[in-house]
């Protein structure tokens, strides 16, 4: 086969391998060669993988022909007769598959003839299928675009047509509108086609009703330049466009065909004027709404809020109000506390001097000296004074524009302006105008204590006077605003004004705490070498409701200095406890003198006590709120008052119980003759005189007046029935008993009127009838002990007596023991033990010893009238 291989090549052409032979030369040629090598390879690249390597080889290395034509042919020759032979061998080899392969060649043949006229028909049917749709579609999209294109030029027609009725309608309010401005008055609807009289009507004086129609017609043109803004917009007939050919199945493409008024000659030349109308309805629409805020005429104020809103400038317009309002507060503030401001306005105030050349020109202060303070103070005061006049003007103004807002709404979506306005307010005009304010007053105030020494001391020391134009702020407002600030209720906007002014309060009830706290410093301040007086405790209370009375116009300001009171009260109390002594000698009644202690505690105690007194008072002048608040400092002195009397009261009880009590060491037995020379008191009796004048003299004078006087009457009143009690037990009674017992009564009357009457500072006499009960039980005890037996049930006859008294001593006369005889109890037991318990309950004692005497002999009448006299006692018949 490397004999045929140039014939197996793709290439071969037989003229050039003839040529080629014939001229010795190799074939193919190199060029040749490498061109369809190339070819072959980016072609075919699969035949050159099955080529063999000999032919591989013949390709690459060329030999020129060495043979000559003849030899060349024959070659040739034997090669096609090898081919033939070949071809026939395979033919012979495979005829049955070559004849099977033929006749199915037929068959199919004549099936794609079926299919060939299938296919036919389906072409002949789609042709008659295009004639009838297509056809009909492309004609019927032809009308659409050009019923569109008549749509628009329709709707660009009715446009226009509007849009010149609007027009004229916009000339007519526009010359209505001049002829207000002239003041040429004004026409009705009807009037307007008839010839014009101009009257002589003032335009600065219109009447309301003129106003009134003033506003309706720039609503009304605000409307109708609205209406033209809508035609005038492309955007709108974009969509509309848009919408109607989705009608008909168009594309959109078909909307830029839409026709802009704008761009209609004829239209085209009014837009300058409807510009011009449009700001000047602008304009009139600003004036009115100033005029409005500034009258506070809700009526004018409502037309021009319509107007506004037919404009469609509603939110802007309120959005730039509240900002001018806003900013104009701001403004008042920011120049009510400026230094520098307020000094060149003093300086100009102030006569120019003869020789200005001569003097030296100092610069502008912005702190005053003490010389030019007053005028500083007052021109503050003034400032401050305009800025609680304009700021309630701004208030009043934001509440009559959002109640106006909230008025008004649109007919035909019931929605009110103010939620319009909304869009372009963060939050109600109201709460930007109260938050505007606080932010502001509060940012001023603390920059206002911070940078300057004058302001801090005239605002802090002059915080009430402040706080009053604050009030008077408030009170202007509350007519025409919802805001309250009352004692029982305080609204937030009132709460958040307040507190702008916190840095100046702060400083103030620092100050007042500071003044209360010395006050109680000083008069602590010496200790026991000189311990506080009923002075001190008065001046500290009165400082105290000083404070109180000057803080009581404003209830929160109230509040906080109650707090410093109650921070005060406590200080007051932990320094008395560090004061009061509780050692046994400021109890101590053995005299002569009264103990260090004894006079260091009654000085204290007078403090606290007129402190308590005169603070307690406070409860009818304040809320209850309010006192409730002092009220457990007020709680807490009382209770180390009490602390300090309670003890020393018991001491002094206790003494003259144990005194008293001795009366039964007194032999009250003795017979006539041992009477003689026995004209005085018995030694106990004197005791108590002598303890009495003691307590009188150096422990109650330690006290103020007014305590010793409260304490005096109990005293008394114990004294007595502590007397009569062991008076109506003393046993064995004689006769010379009874007048021993007569003469200590005198002497205890006596010691006990000197004892009230050097105290109360009053006329001897009838002293002791203020007692009451007690004096009586004491006259009646005498005629007592001398009664017979028989009259000892008689009320009448022992009138002014307890039954208890008068049982002792019908007991006492028998032979029946006591009670505390028999029970075991000492006289001082028994008294103490009658002191603790009810009447009835000693009753029901001695009702227990008679039941056991009842039956035994020589008690029998004495048991009688003892039983008669409980039954007295007890209210039976």
């Amino acid at each position: 086969m490397a004999d045929y291989s140039a014939f197996a090549v793709p290439e071969f052409d037989a003229n050039e391998y003839a040529n080629a032979v014939l001229s010795g030369e190799p074939y193919p040629s190199a060029a040749a060669t490498g061109s369809s090598t190339d070819a072959h390879m980016l072609g075919q690249p699969q035949m050159r993988g099955s080529m063999p390597r000999s032919m591989l080889n013949t390709l690459s290395i060329l030999e020129p022909a060495r043979e000559d034509i003849s030899v060349a042919i024959s070659k040739l020759d034997l090669g096609i007769e090898d081919a033939s032979k070949q071809i026939k061998a395979l033919v012979t080899a495979h005829h049955e598959d070559l004849l099977l392969y033929s006749s199915n060649t037929r068959h199919l043949s004549g099936l794609l003839a079926s299919v060939r006229q299938g296919l036919d028909d389906v072409e002949s049917s789609i042709d008659q299928l295009r004639r009838k749709v297509r056809q009909p579609y492309e004609s019927l999209q032809k009308q659409v675009t050009r019923l569109q294109r008549i749509h628009h030029a329709n709707n660009a027609l009715r446009r226009i047509g509007r849009f010149f009725v609007l027009e004229k309608r916009l000339e007519t309010l526009a010359e209505e509108l001049t002829r207000y401005e002239l003041g040429a008055g004004r026409m009705s609807e009807g009037e307007r086609d008839r010839p014009k009289d101009v009257g002589a009507i003032d335009g600065a004086r219109l009447s309301t009703e003129s106003h009134e129609e003033k506003g309706r017609v720039i609503a009304k043109a605000a409307l109708t330049i609205t209406e033209l803004g809508a035609l005038l917009d492309e955007g709108s007939d974009i969509e509309g466009d848009q919408q109607d050919a989705s009608l008909f199945g168009a594309t959109t493409a078909g909307s830029s065909n839409h026709v802009s008024l704008c761009s209609v000659n004829i239209v085209a030349a009014y837009i300058p004027f409807i510009s011009d109308t449009r700001a000047k309805v602008t304009k009139e629409v600003e004036a009115m709404v100033i005029q409005g805020l500034t009258a506070l005429d809700q009526s004018l104020l409502a037309s021009s809020l319509q107007a506004a809103y037919n404009l469609r400038m509603l939110p802007q317009l309120v959005a730039s109000l509240m900002k001018d309002l806003t900013d104009a507060v701001e403004r008042l503030i920011r120049n009510a506390f400026d230094l520098l401001s307020m000094s060149k306005e003093i300086i100009a105030k102030e006569p120019q001097q003869v020789s200005q050349s001569l003097l030296y020109k100092s610069r502008v202060r912005t702190e005053p000296t003490s010389v030019t303070a007053p005028q500083f103070a007052a021109a503050l005061w003034t400032r401050l004074e305009s800025l609680i006049e304009q700021m309630s003007n701004c208030c009043v103004k934001v509440y009559t524009l959002e109640k106006v807002l909230n008025l008004k709404r649109d007919p035909a979506t019931g929605i009110s302006f103010l939620d319009v306005s909304m869009k372009s307010l963060e939050n109600k005009p109201s709460s930007t105008f109260w938050a505007s304010l606080g932010m502001t007053l509060e940012k001023c105030c603390w920059d206002a204590a911070k940078s300057s020494t004058f302001l801090q001391q005239t605002l802090s020391s002059g915080y009430l006077r402040l706080l009053r134009l604050f009030h008077e702020f408030f009170a202007s407002i509350a007519l025409h605003t919802d805001t309250v600030y009352t004692e029982s209720h305080q609204s937030p906007e009132t709460v958040v004004v307040l507190r702008a002014l916190s840095t100046f309060e702060g400083i103030y009830l620092s100050r007042s705490l500071t003044r209360l706290n010395e006050a109680v410093s000083q008069a602590f301040s010496a200790g026991t070498r000189a311990p506080p007086s009923a002075n001190d405790g008065i001046a500290i209370a009165r400082l105290i409701t000083n404070e109180l009375d000057s803080a009581r116009f404003d209830p929160l300001l109230l509040r906080a200095v109650a707090k410093n009171v109650a921070t005060t009260l406590d200080n007051v109390v932990t320094k008395a406890d560090a004061l009061i002594s509780t050692e046994r000698s400021a109890v101590s009644l053995l005299g002569p003198l009264a103990t260090p202690q004894q006079v260091l505690n009654g000085q204290v105690a007078s403090c606290l006590y007129y402190s308590y007194t005169k603070l307690s008072t406070l409860m009818e002048d304040h809320p209850a709120t309010i006192f409730a608040l002092i009220q457990p400092g007020i709680n807490k002195i009382l209770t180390r008052y009490d602390c300090v009397i309670n003890p020393l009261l018991a001491a002094i009880r206790n003494e003259i119980a144990a005194i008293i009590s001795r009366i039964h060491r007194v032999d009250l037995q003795k017979s006539v003759d041992s009477m003689a020379g026995m004209t005085g008191p018995s030694l106990y009796m004197k005791d108590l005189v002598n303890k009495l004048d003691f307590v009188k003299a150096s422990i109650l004078s330690n006290f103020a007046q007014e305590i010793a006087r409260s304490w005096i009457p109990g005293i008394v009143k114990y004294v007595i029935r502590t007397f009569v009690l062991h008076a109506s037990i003393a046993s064995p009674l004689t006769e010379v008993g009874k007048l021993q017992l007569t003469t200590d009564m005198t002497e205890l009357e006596f010691a006990l009127s000197a004892f009230l009457v050097d105290n109360l500072q009053g006329k001897r006499g009838g002293s002791l009838e203020s007692i009451g009960e007690e004096y009586k039980m004491l006259r009646a005890m005498r005629p007592l002990l001398f009664l017979e037996n028989s009259n000892l049930g008689s009320s009448e006859r022992t009138a002014g007596l307890p039954p208890l008294i008068v049982l002792h001593h019908i007991l006492v006369r028998s032979p029946i023991p006591l009670p505390h005889t028999l029970h075991g109890w000492q006289e001082t037991e028994y008294v103490r033990w009658i002191e603790d318990h009810s009447p009835q309950e000693a009753y029901s004692l001695i009702e227990s010893s008679l039941m056991q005497w009842q039956c035994k002999s020589g008690a029998g009448e004495y048991t009688q009238l003892a039983w008669m006299v409980l039954q007295h006692a007890k209210g039976e018949p």
